[in-house]
């Protein structure tokens, strides 16, 4: 195994990785799983655990030194190794629990390269901290952000450690965003990339720091390479101290949806 990744730099390693935890995804869909509890209404699958594991082994056997940050299985690794790789083998666990196809697979080098797979349409988006593109079944194409879509992904999950300041369901039912924009809810980080392809105009959730989460890291470094427009709620860069998400396609739609925020 460690010979087929030989040669690989960190966005193959990624982009490897990620496809392997999509391929578990895929291949255990429709299969009756065991649920793993984690209380608040949150679960896992046999599913999130292989995906997982598969990933993991890659990321052993492509770069030994470097330590794991998983959502299942936590930290792996030494622990003083100098580049630590987060990982989200499936983000959108109860959508895929109840047949719903909305789920990505996420792979991150914080502060490095990056990779987001769909394991229905086969698509992988992937970084290398400053490009990004999205390969299909036989080219790479360049991601070009557009908020033509006027469409903005909004997460409504629970908590909201930002009320009763700041409920992103308010945000939807303001006279404003509905003027200017079309609330979409897929409860995945498959959406991020979406924003990076412009099939998304924003992308808006709640949240504490965010800045370092398995959840958010791939999809955030592949905005960022895209040229998208990546803060907190606040408006303020990404850093431990902030919470929530912005992602906006250009400029004018960050703008416009934080005076709504704001407001």
């Amino acid at each position: 195994m460690i010979d087929s990744y030989a040669g690989l730099d960190d966005c193959g390693v990624a982009v490897a990785a990620a496809r392997a935890g999509a391929d578990v995804v895929r291949a255990l869909h429709g299969r009756p799983l065991a649920r793993i509890d984690k209380g608040a209404g949150d679960f896992a699958t046999a599913a999130d655990v292989e995906a997982e594991r598969a990933i993991v082994e890659v990321l052993r056997a492509a770069r030994p030194e470097d330590s794991v940050l998983g959502e299942e299985g936590g930290r792996q690794g030494a622990a003083r190794a100098a580049r630590q790789w987060l990982v989200d083998p499936l983000c959108g666990t109860l959508n895929y629990a109840v047949g719903t196809l909305v789920v990505a697979v996420n792979v991150a080098l914080r502060d490095g390269a990056a990779a987001v797979a769909d394991p229905f349409t086969g698509e992988v988006f992937f970084t290398d901290g400053a490009s990004a593109w999205v390969r299909g079944e036989e080219t790479d194409a360049l991601l070009v952000p557009t908020s033509e879509t006027r469409l903005v992904e909004v997460n409504l999950d629970p908590p909201f450690p930002g009320a009763p300041g700041f409920r992103a369901v308010e945000l939807l039912a303001g006279a404003r965003f509905v003027e200017r924009f079309r609330p979409r809810v897929v409860s995945s980080t498959l959406a991020l990339a979406w924003v990076a392809t412009g099939q998304r105009a924003a992308y808006v959730t709640d949240g504490s720091d965010l800045s370092g989460s398995v959840h958010f890291a791939a999809g955030v470094a592949l905005c960022r390479a895209a040229g998208c427009v990546v803060t907190g709620i606040d408006g303020a860069p990404l850093a431990p101290a902030g919470r929530g998400l912005v992602v906006a396609a250009d400029r004018e739609t960050h703008g416009l949806l934080m005076s709504m925020i704001r407001g």
